[in-house]
Formats: structure tokens, C-alpha cells, sequence
């Protein structure tokens, strides 16, 4: 092993192609895990969110994250756009609630794995399986984003066709009006607007997080900004399309829960594509660890350079060239948590996620304005109205999620946020 400078020529960077995938397999991965939505928010509701979410939510984020990798390529990305506009608190936040909310659906990626594949082990042997996904993500990610890229690949690949299969014989199968009832009768408002909504945000979110491995990119100021623009089409279409076919071939929206999308194959095709899609589920949940692990390791080795968190972090791979020791770490945390499912999870990941996207969307808007010189090879287009829309759809949409919240979410994200910075001031005076 070596220092964190020591062997930088080992590290093997990723192309547009592999970068692609890694981003959808971390931002989408599949269809999977939407379904409580449709019996949340209704149907009709369901599918509306899915459109129109990515244009107040993960595309004036995805232009931001363009602008500034472009601008700042660097290890963190958006934990270091923060330091740079507004300082060394706001950055350690924008760190730390990245870095905790990986805590919450790291280990909860490993459980549904496990759930998929033996779903009637319980207690220490189910535990062991997920402990082992972890462990394989784990050498996986410390070859290396080449490595990552290439299983992500082969993963969303594997996801891909049934998925397409079930779209393509649901709409030859159409029976029912996918947007009726709009919304569920007698279904209290705050589910439909509140957690109907936070799981829309979810779904739509991660859109900066690859711009903290921007180092190991190659020519990042382009490829970025390539790759948000092929990701963001292709993740709405991953949602909306089959949820579209399902729902009008399908039907039965009442029983739309964690699963169905199986179930729904299986009445469209038979067993086997059933099954088949249920194999996609599970594959999809060892896409989004995949790049989960990628995504939020490099957090604490950016923090431990600068200072914040314990040096022996930045310690990166003699071979490979990748912070093995911040990636190890992390994956204990999630091995720890891996008795978790992700139930309620969300909606308190959802407050730490609009935490960390409103600072980033934030610090676009505040490095206009003081870094002005600052090269940058891609522009938020519109000018200032353009750089109020990036900004403002991102903040009302988090306000409007946030005050939707039903009691556990609003607890449990108030404490998770006044987390960050308590352990700030703790390191501080350390």
C-alpha cells in the first residue's frame, strides 16, 4: 500500500462508455422498487411524477453537476464544490450527510439481494449472504472504476431484456386505462403528496454523486456532461415505460407493492418471464451496491485529504490505485447495517439526500458569482433564468418533500442532519 500521492500512474481510468453505465446503474438500475408508489400516490399520479419530477428534480441537478465537473474535476465533486463556494462547515455537511445517508440503503441493498435469492432464510444465514455481496462489492470496487464499469455493464444488460421483453408483450396485452383512478380513494393527502412524492425523489435522485470520482475519468470536462445527457432520458424511460405497459396490461394497481413488477410479468408472459424478471430484481440490487460502493467511498478519502477525517484514509491501493482503506471502511458500516431493509429508510435518506443536493445546486450559484474566471467547458444554458431554474426547482421541490414528511421521516431525518454538525464541532476541537 501506499501514501495518497504515491502511486497515482497505477490507478486505470474509466470512458464514457463504462461511465454511462456506472451512472445508470447508480441512478436507476432498473424499474424495481417504484411499485409502493403506485399504491401510495394512484396510478395516475404515479405516472405524472415519473414525467414531470426530472424537470423540477434530476435535470436542473444534472446541469449543475455538469457545469462544475467541468469546471472542478476533481476527487469529492460536489462535497468540494461545497467547501470552495461557502466554506469548510458547509463542506464537511455536504461530506458527512452523503457519506451517513450511504449508511442508510448500503447495507439495505444487500438485504433485498438476499431476500430475492433465498427468500426463506432468516436470521445469521441470511445475514452471512448479504455480508458476502458485501465483501464481493468490496474487492470489486478496489480494482478499480474499470472493473466497476465492466460489472455494471454486464449487470444493467442482464436487467435490461426482460425488462424490454415484459414492455413489448404488455403492450400487445392492453386492457386497462394505466392512469385511472389519478389518485387512490381515501388515502390521506400527506401519503400522496408527501411520501408518494419523497419516493419520487429517490427514485430520480444521484445525479451529481459520480462527480466524486471525477479523477478517475477519462477527459471528464466531456464525458460528464455526455453521459448526464444519455443518463437522464434513459433513466425516465426505465421508469415510466414499464410502469406505463404494467399497469395498462397488468392492471390490479391496488396490489402494487415492493415486488409486483414480477408478479406483473408473470400475468403478462407466464412463469417464466416472471421468474426472469425477478432475477432482474436481484440482479439489480448487486448493480446499485455495485455503484453505491463507487460512488460514496471516495467521500471520506476526500475528507481524510483535507483534513476532516483520520489520514490513514487516504491511503490508496499500490496496484490498483484506488482509497482500499476508505472503501473497506465503508463496506464494514454497511456490513453492520445489513439486518436493515429499506421500509421507512428512504424517507430518511430523502432529507440527507435534498440536504447535500440543495448545497451542491447552491454552489453553482455561488461560484458564478465569486469565481467568475473559473474555466468552464460546459455552461448551464439560459443565463440567469436558466441558473434560477437549476437552482430554485431543486430547493421548492426539497421544501415541498421535506413538509410532506410524516412523523418518522421528519425525527429521524431532523437527527440525522443535526448529526453532521455535532461531529464537525467534535472533530473540530479534537
Amino acid at each position: 500500500m501506499t501514501s495518497s500521492n504515491g502511486n497515482a500512474s497505477a490507478l486505470r481510468k474509466a470512458g464514457l462508455f463504462y461511465l454511462v453505465f456506472v451512472m445508470f446503474s447508480y441512478t436507476t438500475g432498473g424499474p424495481f422498487g417504484l411499485e409502493d408508489m403506485v399504491t401510495t400516490s394512484g396510478p395516475g399520479m404515479t405516472l405524472i411524477y415519473l414525467l414531470v419530477l426530472p424537470f423540477f428534480w434530476c435535470i436542473p441537478v444534472s446541469l449543475v453537476s455538469a457545469e462544475l465537473t467541468t469546471a472542478m474535476p476533481v476527487e469529492g465533486g460536489f462535497y468540494r464544490w461545497t467547501r470552495a463556494a461557502f466554506g469548510g462547515f458547509w463542506g464537511f455537511l455536504a461530506g458527512w450527510w452523503n457519506w451517513s445517508a450511504s449508511f442508510l440503503l448500503g447495507g439495505a441493498y444487500a438485504v433485498l439481494f438476499t431476500d430475492y435469492l433465498f427468500p426463506g432464510i432468516t436470521g445469521w444465514k441470511h445475514y452471512l449472504v448479504s455480508v458476502a455481496l458485501i465483501a464481493v462489492i468490496t474487492w470489486i470496487n478496489v480494482r478499480g472504476i474499470q472493473m466497476v464499469g465492466k460489472v455494471a455493464t454486464a449487470l444493467e444488460i442482464f436487467i435490461f431484456v426482460p425488462v424490454m421483453t415484459m414492455i413489448v408483450m404488455a403492450l400487445m396485452k392492453w386492457h386497462h386505462n394505466p392512469f385511472v383512478p389519478l389518485t387512490p380513494p381515501h388515502q390521506p393527502t400527506f401519503k400522496i403528496f408527501g411520501v408518494g412524492l419523497a419516493l419520487g425523489l429517490w427514485l430520480y435522485s444521484g445525479y451529481e454523486q459520480l462527480s466524486t470520482v471525477a479523477e478517475e475519468v477519462e477527459d471528464p470536462q466531456r464525458a460528464y456532461p455526455r453521459a448526464l445527457a444519455l443518463v437522464v432520458p434513459l433513466s425516465i424511460a426505465a421508469y415510466f415505460l414499464p410502469t406505463f405497459a404494467g399497469l395498462g396490461s397488468a392492471g390490479e394497481w391496488q396490489k402494487w407493492h415492493t415486488g409486483f413488477f414480477s408478479d406483473a410479468a408473470k400475468m403478462i408472459g407466464g412463469p417464466w418471464l416472471g421468474t426472469w424478471m425477478t432475477l432482474a430484481a436481484m440482479v439489480g440490487n448487486v448493480a446499485l451496491l455495485n455503484s453505491t460502493v463507487l460512488t460514496t467511498t471516495r467521500m471520506p478519502f476526500a475528507m481524510a485529504e483535507d483534513g476532516y477525517l483520520p489520514s490513514a484514509l487516504t491511503r490508496k491501493h499500490s496496484r490498483y490505485g484506488t482509497p482500499w482503506l476508505a472503501i473497506v471502511a465503508s463496506a464494514i458500516i454497511y456490513a453492520l447495517l445489513a439486518w436493515q431493509s429499506l421500509g421507512q429508510l428512504i424517507s430518511v435518506y430523502i432529507w440527507l439526500r435534498s440536504a447535500t443536493t440543495v448545497l451542491t445546486v447552491l454552489s453553482a450559484w455561488k461560484l458564478r458569482r465569486t469565481r467568475p474566471e473559473m474555466p468552464r467547458a460546459f455552461l448551464i444554458p439560459g443565463g440567469r433564468m436558466g441558473l434560477l431554474y437549476v437552482v430554485g426547482a431543486p430547493v421548492v421541490m426539497s421544501l415541498v418533500a421535506l413538509l410532506g414528511s410524516d412523523r418518522f421521516a421528519a425525527i429521524g431525518g431532523g437527527i440525522a442532519m443535526a448529526l453532521g454538525p455535532f461531529i464537525y464541532f467534535v472533530l473540530r476541537r479534537q
